[in-house]
């Protein structure tokens, strides 16, 4: 049994204090489109590869979440590793494809274009270089095959540069609260304080031992859902011990297997970054695209993310209206075995010989099921389930697919 391990376990109202601080370590945002209507009550992340078990200081969990919430680190640059696996379906190439067109497919057609090109993100396994001085400089560096996408904000300014097509997108950074978004997270940081989200009466939380992670001593606080139903099966963060920064951060799924996602620090270094590292002038013959529309541009949302946006600060209750986007969307449940659902007003997913070659290609992809709101198709991945019914309603979550059955007959 670990050394420190803790049976501490956080409410909804400690942790939503302990939030409460402001979060200044840099945030680089990544646009990853995977069912992100219930990603908001989750982390997503690896198992832990301890290189070392050092001996440090006994820290209950309530003090390691305070101590993640109170970091401040503002210079950074190191190196990091994503790996993601979502289970998505095997289209026969069709998900990379897509996911290459999307990089070719941002604003203006430029391949440069930070919404289109960090979609990479969301299949594979990827090596990022990043480095960040404040709030207002900071630098992603995406590594390829003899390429190299890179992005930088400095100040105003915010540049995606695609060496392989050497083209440069070149847009401005928001200063403005109505474009603040909620933007999927891709540092450790980020994926731990997503998590944490989820902490009230339905989640257990301890401390499990240390790990070395990136050459420094880090404790390990685990975060595991208490109510059947969910996909999710746990989560690790390894916690700095000196800085509070979430160094590495692990989601495993209750399925078992390889991680859905792992993100985490192979080299880290405090120490303020060299001033040059967030210059940035277009290469000779690149081509340049300007944003179009000042203020509404997909870049000026990226350049407010960067020092944090407008999260939501708590897992998803029970009846409460979770959009703008989507009229009449509502959550059934709470906690981690909460679920979206929404009413498209249309005819559901066409399938069988109704929907022709198309319908045949649907249900390939998808379970038919059937319950008491009648028929209708789950689709699934490792961690978010939907279910379409065959009147159009749409059910979603980090859930099993019996649980999304089981809230469409409630429905009824």
């Amino acid at each position: 049994m670990a050394p420190y391990a803790s049976d501490d376990s956080t409410t909804g109202g400690e942790a939503d204090e302990r939030r409460s601080g402001r979060r200044k370590a840099a945030r680089y945002v990544v646009p990853v489109t995977v069912m992100g209507v219930a990603a908001a009550t989750i982390g997503l992340v690896p198992a832990l590869a301890d290189s070392g078990d050092p001996d440090l200081p006994k820290i209950t969990a309530q003090q390691l979440i305070e101590k993640i919430a109170k970091s401040d680190v503002q210079q950074l640059s190191g190196t990091v590793k994503i790996s993601t696996d979502l289970g998505l379906p095997d289209l026969g190439g069709l998900e990379s494809s897509l996911m290459s067109g999307a990089a070719g497919q941002g604003e203006g057609g430029s391949s440069a274009d930070p919404t289109a090109k960090l979609t990479e993100l969301a299949s594979g396994t990827h090596t990022l270089r990043i480095a960040a001085d404040g709030p207002d400089k900071q630098k992603l560096s995406l590594l390829e095959n003899a390429a190299e996408y890179s992005l930088v904000h400095n100040g105003k300014d915010v540049w995606g540069y695609d060496s392989k097509s050497n083209e440069v997108y070149h847009g401005t950074a928001s200063e403005s609260p109505e474009h603040e978004k909620e933007q999927p997270p891709a540092t450790p940081k980020d994926f731990a304080e997503e998590a944490l989200k989820a902490v009230d009466d339905t989640t257990s939380v301890t401390v499990d031992g240390t790990a070395q992670v990136a050459g420094r001593d880090a404790y390990k606080l685990v975060v595991k859902p208490k109510q059947s139903g969910s996909t999710v099966g746990a989560v690790s963060v390894a916690v700095d011990a000196e800085t509070g920064m979430p160094l590495k951060f692990t989601l495993t799924p209750a399925s078992g297997g390889a991680a859905v996602v792992d993100a985490g620090f192979t080299q880290v270094s405090f120490a303020k970054p060299a001033a040059s590292t967030f210059d940035f002038t277009p290469p000779k013959g690149a081509k340049v695209t300007e944003e179009k529309d000042a203020g509404k541009g997909s870049d000026k949302d990226f350049g407010k993310g960067f020092e944090k946006g407008g999260p939501r600060e708590h897992a998803p209750k029970a009846g409460e209206d979770l959009g703008k986007g989507l009229d009449g969307m509502k959550t059934i449940g709470e906690g981690w075995s909460s679920i979206a659902t929404f009413d498209t007003g249309g005819e559901g997913v066409p399938s069988g010989k109704a929907g022709g070659e198309f319908g045949g290609f649907i249900d390939s992809l998808g379970d038919k099921v059937t319950g008491k709101f009648g028929s209708g198709t789950v689709f699934s991945t490792r961690l978010i389930n939907a279910l379409i019914t065959d009147d159009g309603k749409v059910y979603v979550g980090a859930v099993t697919k019996d649980a999304l059955v089981k809230a469409a007959d409630a429905g009824k």
